[in-house]
Order: C-alpha cells, then sequence, then structure tokens
C-alpha cells in the first residue's frame, strides 16, 4: 500500500495532543529523578551502613538505579505491544498509574534500621515497576507524538519528548533543593526525603486525567488488522533494531552522565558542596529544556544527521576535557552543565522522530520500546554505577575517556544513518 493509502487522518487539536503527552511524560520522569537526586539520603535510610567504606551504601543505591533501568526493556516490550495492539492511549494511562503507584511505594519505604532486609527489598520492588512503567512510556509517548505532528514537524514535536522529561527531572531536582536548602539533616533523613515520592503519586493522577482526553494516532487500518506478535518486531526487523541501539548507546550515557550524575560526580572528585551542585544541575536543566524546540525546528529543516553527528563528534572530543575542568567551584560546575547540554541537544531534540521514522506503524511502538530501552539499561543506567566504582578503585579519570569512546562508535553509527528528515511518515 502507498504511504496516502495507509495514513491515517492528523489529530484535530495537536495542542492538546503535546499537552497530554508532555504532562504525562513529565509526571513519570519527575517520579523517576527523584530517586536520584535524593540517592544519598536513600542511602543513609535504607541500606546497612559498612565500617570499612562509606561509600558502599551509595553504591548500592546506585546498584537500585541501575535495576530499575533493566526492567525497562520489559516495560518497552510489554506496553509497546500494548499500544501496537490496543492504541497509544491505551499504553500510556496504564504507564502513568504503574508509575504513581510505585513512587507512592518509595515514599512509604521502612528504613533499615525498623525494618532490617526488607527495607531494600521494597526499594528494589519499586525501582522495578518504575522501571516497567518508563520503559513503557517512552515507547509508547514517542509514537504518540510522531504520529500526532503535522508535515514537516515532527522533528519539533519529537523535541517535546525531552522538554517535558527535563520538565520532570527539574521539577525533581527543583523540589530536592528546596529541601535541602530549608530542612536540616535530621529533618532530612527522617521525613523529608519521603516528600518528592509522596507528591509524585498524586501528580500522576493529574496526568491520568489529562491524558483521558488526548486522540489516538494508530491508524484506523491498523485497528481492523491482525494484531501483531510481541517479538514481531525483533523477528522482521533486526537491522532496525540493531540500529536503534548504536544511535542510542552514546546519546544515553551522555545524557545520565550530565543530567543525572554529574552532581553527585562533581562531589565525589571536585569537592562541590551538595547544595551548590544540586543547584547548578536546575539551572542547567532549565536552559537544557529552552533549547529542545530549538532543535527540532534545526532538524526539519536542515535534517537528522547533522544533529546527530553534532552531538557525536562533540561529547567524544570534548567530555575528557570538560570534566577535568571540574573544581571546586560554582561557576565552572555550571559552564561545563551547560555547554554539555548544548552539544546534548544534537541528540535529546530528535531522538523520538528519529526512531519513529525507523519501524513501520504496525510494530512501531513495541520496536522502539525494547531495543531503546535495552540500550538505556547497558549504558545509562549503569553510568552513575560505574562512575562511582571508578572513583571507589581510584580510577576516577577513566570515567570520562568511557563516555567519550562510547559517543565516538555512535558516531559512526551516525555517519552511516539515511535521512529520513523529509520523507512521509509511514502510516
Amino acid at each position: 500500500m502507498t504511504e496516502t493509502q495507509t495514513a491515517s487522518p492528523p489529530t484535530q487539536r495537536p495542542v492538546r495532543q503535546l499537552l497530554a503527552a508532555s504532562v504525562g511524560n513529565a509526571v513519570e520522569w519527575y517520579d523517576w529523578y527523584a530517586y536520584t537526586f535524593l540517592a544519598t539520603y536513600i542511602a543513609d535510610q535504607v541500606f546497612p551502613k559498612s565500617a570499612d567504606n562509606s561509600l558502599v551504601p551509595l553504591l548500592s543505591t546506585f546498584a537500585v538505579f541501575a535495576v530499575g533501568f533493566f526492567m525497562r526493556p520489559v516495560g518497552g516490550l510489554l506496553m509497546g505491544a500494548v499500544a501496537d495492539r490496543h492504541g497509544r492511549r491505551a499504553a500510556l494511562t496504564v504507564t502513568i498509574l504503574l508509575m504513581g503507584g510505585s513512587s507512592l511505594l518509595v515514599g512509604l519505604t521502612p528504613t533499615y534500621a525498623t525494618a532490617g532486609v526488607l527495607a531494600p527489598v521494597i526499594l528494589v520492588l519499586a525501582r522495578l515497576l518504575q522501571g516497567l512503567s518508563v520503559g513503557g512510556e517512552f515507547a509508547a509517548s514517542t509514537t504518540f507524538l510522531v504520529e500526532s505532528a503535522g508535515p514537516g514537524r515532527r522533528g519539533l514535536f519529537s523535541s517535546f519528548q525531552y522538554v517535558s522529561t527535563t520538565v520532570g527531572q527539574l521539577v525533581a531536582s527543583g523540589t530536592a533543593t528546596l529541601l535541602v536548602a530549608t530542612l536540616d539533616d535530621g529533618q532530612m533523613n527522617g521525613w523529608g526525603w519521603r516528600v518528592p515520592f509522596v507528591l509524585g503519586a498524586v501528580l500522576s493522577l493529574v496526568g491520568f486525567w489529562i491524558r483521558q482526553g488526548a486522540q489516538e494516532t494508530r491508524s484506523a487500518e491498523q485497528r481492523r488488522g491482525p494484531r501483531p506478535g510481541l517479538f514481531e518486531a525483533l523477528r522482521r526487523h533486526p537491522r532496525e533494531s540493531l540500529l536503534i541501539g548504536g544511535i542510542t548507546a552514546g546519546g544515553t550515557i551522555a545524557y545520565y552522565t550530565w543530567t543525572s550524575y554529574l552532581p553527585t560526580y562533581a562531589e565525589l572528585n571536585a569537592g562541590i558542596e551538595k547544595s551548590d551542585a544540586l543547584l547548578a544541575g536546575t539551572i542547567s536543566l532549565a536552559f537544557f529544556a529552552l533549547l529542545q524546540p530549538l532543535g527540532g525546528l534545526v532538524s526539519d529543516r536542515y535534517g537528522r544527521r547533522p544533529l546527530l553527528l553534532f552531538f557525536g563528534l562533540g561529547f567524544a572530543l570534548l567530555t575528557v576535557p570538560l570534566l577535568h575542568t571540574l573544581r571546586d567551584s560554582f561557576a565552572v560546575l555550571l559552564l561545563v552543565q551547560c555547554a554539555g547540554m548544548v552539544l546534548l541537544t544534537g541528540f535529546t531534540s530528535i531522538s523520538a522522530a528519529v526512531n519513529a521514522e525507523i519501524f513501520p506503524p504496525r510494530v512501531r511502538a513495541a520496536g522502539i520500546g525494547f531495543p531503546y530501552s535495552l540500550t538505556v539499561a547497558l549504558f545509562g543506567g549503569t553510568a552513575p554505577y560505574v562512575g562511582t566504582l571508578f572513583k571507589e578503585q581510584g580510577h576516577a579519570g577513566l570515567f570520562p575517556w568511557y563516555v567519550a569512546v562510547i559517543c565516538l562508535v555512535s558516531s559512526v553509527v551516525y555517519l552511516r544513518l539515511p535521512e529520513t528528515a523529509h520523507a512521509p511518515l509511514r502510516r
């Protein structure tokens, strides 16, 4: 069938579509990132302390962070299949309810002092549910956003994936910064660290309500056709699956290093105060969110590949000097973070569009969700743990090289990537 024959009608209210995807996505990622920004407090309360090494509880906390990432491929596969079989909106409804429940579970997790080993077990369970939700959210919302876009606007709509992700992260960072600034250590360790997670559960209900008014983007022809199998995307499109892995590897490790781990990295390796590190992260995230639509618009005009190469080669060349520049200075940390955000926009602003343009509509959500989330788990989810482990073993200087090499490998993939910006989206 031709593109015209298979295309579904354009969405009637694109702004509402953006709102439905963005608000829900922001709430999802607020819940996910609150864990990262409060990792040191969770480590003190939920894990047993080691007399020999003060980094052991923090390593345990980041290990749970990574465990959540390894549920994301499962979520991408299962919720992607729901989106391909039952509609994008149905999948988005399930993911946000899952995230609200798991966020509440984190907020109610008992301390190790009161519950012993049950405390980390509950935290791991909550993090597994969060990983399932986030993996499914990316698969469904990526597909939903790009399919909602009009001609020549897929890059712009794509950019709102990370606008909303960053808004969620920004609210999480801002909430953590405010709590740290207004509460003393005893209050933060006692109950303060729980507040963001309970709030996240309430916000998830708001996101659920907004998504009820979204228009389904799955075409009428897809709804009439036979349902795709759970592993159909992997069986029939192995090259596309590998391609998404290559595209994502550099982007995800750079993203999680710069937006999640850098405050902790600066604390451990440059002596930055915790409050200064969180404040610099919050300001740079606001800057990053403003850059995303600009990147999307540029890609709609000039193509996806130039922006991807700007990102990949930029990080391959500059990660080491940027991270080695860090010292006990708020201004230097802020400049390093903002410089990385400019480079990172070359990937984040168009990631959703690039992924959606690779797969056919029948298996688009599951096809994107599994390889993307698996790659994020392998490289993004382990970044804080690897960085902290390098520090523990006395080789902190190797971590920037690790990031740079992976970005260089992805740059080779970008060089060979076909340009899809101006081709019609298969529907």
